[in-house]
C-alpha cells in the first residue's frame, strides 16, 4: 500500500521529470535519496534502494521485485553502484527479467560452495533461498516474507549489501535471515549484526524489534560459541529428505 498518493515507482518517474534528467545524464545514487528526503520523507531508505534496483534494467536483483515485462519498470541503467543514467532501448542491452543460475554473496560477488559433500541438499544458496522464502513457517510459526509495493524481502538491499531474506514475525518485528548452503562459520555473525543495525537505523519503525537467524547445513562450534552471548540471533541447521512415488504404466 502506497504511503503517499502515488506508489514509489511513479514517484521515481516524477523525480526524473522534475530534475530535468536527459538521455546520457549521470544520476548519482545520493540524488535519489536527497530528492525523496525533501519531497517524501516518510519513504524509507531501504524502499528507495530496492526501487533503484527494480527500475534499473541491468540490476540482477530486480528479478525478485515483480518487474513488469511490458517496460513499465525499465527506467534506469546502472553504471556502477553509485551512478545511473536513463535506460536507452536503442543502445542498451535487453532488460533483465528472469533469474540467472548464479549465486551472489552480500558483497555482490558470485558465491559457490567450496566444501559440499558429493551429494548436496542444495546446489547453491539461491536454491535454499528460494525454498525458505516460500516455507518460512518451517523456521517459525507466523513468519512471512517482507513485502511492500512489489518489493520483497529476497536480496533486500541494506546499504551496498544484500540481505538473503528479510521477513516479519507474527508480532510485526523484522527478522533477518542469513543463509549458508554448507558450513556456517563464526564470521557470519558480523554480517548479521551489521544487517540488524542497518534495518534498525534505516528501515524499522519506532518500537519495531530486529533480530537475526542463521541457517546452514552445519553450524560449526565456533559459530555456536560466538552466538552464545548474543540473544537476538538464532541458529538453524537444515535437512532434507527424499520420497519416491511410483507412477503406474
Amino acid at each position: 500500500m502506497a504511503i503517499y498518493e502515488k506508489p514509489v515507482k511513479l514517484l521515481f518517474k516524477d523525480m526524473v521529470k522534475e530534475l530535468g534528467v536527459k538521455k546520457g545524464d549521470i544520476i548519482q545514487r545520493e540524488q535519489f535519496f536527497s530528492w525523496f528526503k525533501e519531497k517524501y520523507p516518510k519513504i524509507k531508505e531501504g524502499t528507495i534502494s530496492a526501487h533503484i534496483l527494480r527500475l534499473s534494467i541491468n540490476a540482477p536483483s530486480r528479478v525478485h521485485y515483480n518487474v513488469h515485462q511490458k517496460g513499465d519498470d525499465d527506467l534506469l541503467f546502472q553504471i556502477d553502484s553509485k551512478r545511473f543514467r536513463l535506460f536507452s532501448p536503442s543502445s542498451d542491452s535487453e532488460p533483465i527479467y528472469k533469474k540467472e543460475p548464479t549465486d551472489r554473496d552480500d558483497t555482490g560477488e558470485i558465491e559457490k560452495p567450496d566444501d559440499l559433500p558429493e551429494v548436496s541438499e542444495f546446489a547453491y544458496e539461491k536454491d535454499l533461498q528460494n525454498f525458505l522464502s516460500k516455507n518460512l513457517h518451517q523456521i517459525e510459526s507466523g513468519l512471512k516474507l517482507y513485502e511492500e509495493e512489489d518489493i520483497t524481502g529476497i536480496e533486500f538491499p541494506a546499504g551496498n549489501r544484500y540481505i538473503d531474506i528479510l521477513a516479519l514475525d507474527k508480532s510485526n518485528n523484522y527478522v533477518i535471515i542469513e543463509l549458508k548452503v554448507s558450513r556456517g562459520y563464526d564470521r557470519v555473525v558480523g554480517q548479521v549484526l551489521r544487517y540488524v543495525a542497518w534495518i534498525k537505523k534505516n528501515h524499522a519503525d519506532e518500537g519495531q524489534l530486529v533480530r537475526g537467524v542463521i541457517v546452514a547445513r552445519e553450524i560449526t562450534e565456533d559459530l555456536l560459541l560466538a552466538c552464545s552471548q548474543i540473544p537476538n540471533i538464532d541458529l538453524y541447521e537444515y535437512q532434507l529428505s527424499v520420497s519416491l512415488k511410483r507412477i503406474e504404466d
